[in-house]
């Protein structure tokens, strides 16, 4: 793992765009760890990063617009007793 201060960061942005391995960012001024910065994962399956819960999720073919709205009428009704 890589260690840079937020400056360097700033000053070399051209880094993200081979990363190899994982950066940790850190504040020089307050000697803290800021941020972990892993490189971008391409084509991994949602399947695979599920683990032992993808039995668990029911397949929907709703949109994603529609699970939304659902949940927060879901959330307005336990809040205010309404219902929609």
């Amino acid at each position: 793992m890589i260690q840079m201060s937020i400056s360097e960061i700033q000053k070399q942005t051209s880094i993200f765009n081979n990363l190899k391995e994982a950066i940790e960012v850190f504040d020089k001024r307050q000697k803290k760890k800021v941020a972990f910065i892993y490189p971008a994962q391409s084509g991994v399956s949602i399947l695979t990063k599920a683990g032992k819960y993808r039995d668990k999720v029911k397949k929907n073919k709703l949109s994603f617009k529609e699970i939304k709205k659902e949940a927060i009428n879901v959330a307005m009704e336990e809040k205010y007793g309404l219902s929609t």
